[in-house]
C-alpha cells in the first residue's frame, strides 16, 4: 500500500513538473514573438477622395480629413500625414517595416495643388528630430585636449 501511495505522488510530481515546463516553454515562445505597433495617421482612400485638387483650401481639407501633425517647416506649402509600422522583437531595436506619407501641397492662395502618396520604398529615412548633443571640437578627444595644453603654458604666464 505504501508503494502505491509513493507511486501516485511521483506521478503527480511529474505531472506538475511537465505542466510547469509546458507553461514556461509557451511563455518563452510568446515572449520571442514580434510585436507590431502603428504610429501616426494617414487618411483612408475614401476620405481622401473627398479632397479635390484646385478646389479645396486648407480650411476645407482640415474639415474633410483633419489637420496633420506635420506641415511644411520652412514655408508651410504642404501638409504631411505620416503613418509608420514598427516591428519590435525582444530587446532588439524596433525596425520600421512600413511607412506611408500623404503629402498635400497648396499654392500661394491656399488652394490644393497636388496630392501624393509615398511609401518607405520611395525614399530614405529622414531624421525629423535628433536628440544628440555634439561637441564643438571635432576629432580631438578629452585626453588630447588636456595633453595638448601642457606645452603652451609658460611660467611667466602664470607668474604674471
Amino acid at each position: 500500500m505504501a508503494n502505491l501511495g509513493l507511486a501516485r505522488a511521483v506521478l503527480a510530481t511529474r505531472h506538475v513538473l511537465r505542466t510547469v515546463g509546458l507553461v514556461l516553454a509557451i511563455g518563452l515562445v510568446a515572449s520571442c514573438s514580434p510585436v507590431i505597433r502603428n504610429h501616426g495617421y494617414v487618411p483612408a482612400e475614401d476620405e481622401l477622395a473627398q479632397v479635390e485638387v484646385g478646389k479645396d483650401t486648407r480650411e476645407t481639407v482640415g474639415q474633410k480629413i483633419g489637420r496633420p501633425s506635420t506641415s511644411g517647416l520652412l514655408n508651410d506649402e504642404g501638409w504631411y500625414y505620416v503613418q509608420s509600422k514598427y516591428r519590435h522583437f525582444g530587446p532588439r531595436e524596433p525596425k520600421e517595416i512600413e511607412r506611408q506619407v500623404l503629402a498635400i501641397t497648396f499654392n500661394e492662395a491656399g488652394v490644393v495643388e497636388n496630392v501624393g502618396r509615398y511609401g518607405l520604398e520611395d525614399g530614405k529615412v529622414v531624421e525629423i528630430s535628433r536628440r544628440v548633443t555634439e561637441t564643438n571640437i571635432k576629432g580631438i578627444t578629452l585626453i588630447q585636449q588636456l595633453l595638448g595644453s601642457f606645452g603652451r603654458i609658460r611660467a611667466e604666464d602664470i607668474a604674471g
